[in-house]
Order: structure tokens, then C-alpha cells, then sequence
């Protein structure tokens, strides 16, 4: 997938005061990385550290946290990673979860997509003939439960 940018309002803890950055969407990455500096100047407060596996496959540890993250009026509060200034913002998949944003590769785009949820599959599972079968699955001779 080609890569593009877009105008990402990172913004503070209480939603109130927004900076806007551009950032790379990647989908590859789990959560949005952005400068430390730039949440710090929002005071972003780090939760917790955690551990990183990179591309090159070394593991680094960087301070985490939340803060609000807007995109086209779209607004919610999202995971954030604490990195280096020299590094490039990214926009992670989580983020983009989070907002209710699929990637449009082909015209180089953020769009609207719907989440998925899941116990309305499970209910709808249980409510129809789509249930599994156990009846169907054949019986294992007892000697073969002996181990």
C-alpha cells in the first residue's frame, strides 16, 4: 500500500486547546507516535511505559498515554506513544479504530467505515442456522481419550 499524510489535531487532555501536525497514516503501526515534545507542550501526561518492537526487529521502551485526536470533526480520545523528536508522526491503526477511519489506498484517503462488533455476530449466531453443528461432529472411539 502507497503511503500519504494527513492533518491530524492532536489535542489536550481536556479537548480543549489542539495542535495540528501532519502525520503518515500506517496501518502497520498498532498505535499513533508522536513527538514528545509536541504532547508535553499539551500536557499529555505518560500512564505507563511500554515495550516496542521496531521494524528492524530491536525493542525499545517509551512512555504511553491518552489524549484527544481529531480528524475531519471526527473526535475521540486515543491511545498515544511518547517518541523522538526527529521521528516521523505516524497515524496508528488504533487511532483510526477509535475514530471509525479505513484507508482508501487507491485515492490516497482517510474514509468513514462502520466498526465491527462483535457480540451482535455472536447473538446473531446463537439466533439463527448459523450456529455450529455439535451433532454433526463425529465421536472419537473412547480408547483414542486415553493418553
Amino acid at each position: 500500500m502507497g503511503t500519504f499524510s494527513v492533518q491530524l489535531q492532536v489535542g489536550d487532555p481536556s479537548g480543549h486547546r489542539f495542535e495540528t501536525i501532519e502525520a503518515m497514516v500506517d496501518s502497520g503501526a498498532t498505535y499513533t507516535v508522536l513527538p514528545a515534545s509536541l504532547l508535553e507542550r499539551l500536557d499529555v501526561d505518560a500512564h505507563a511505559t511500554r515495550h516496542f518492537m521496531l521494524a528492524d526487529g530491536s525493542r525499545v521502551e517509551r512512555r504511553f498515554g491518552r489524549t484527544w485526536m481529531r480528524i475531519d470533526g471526527k473526535a475521540d480520545v486515543s491511545p498515544v506513544v511518547f517518541w523522538d523528536e526527529e521521528a516521523l508522526p505516524l497515524l496508528g491503526a488504533v487511532t483510526l479504530e477509535i475514530l471509525s477511519l479505513g484507508i482508501d489506498p487507491v485515492n490516497r484517503r482517510l474514509i468513514p467505515v462502520d466498526a465491527l462488533l462483535l457480540p451482535a455476530l455472536a447473538r446473531l449466531e446463537r439466533e439463527t442456522t448459523l450456529r455450529p453443528r455439535y451433532d454433526a461432529v463425529p465421536a472419537l472411539p473412547a480408547a483414542s481419550l486415553v493418553t
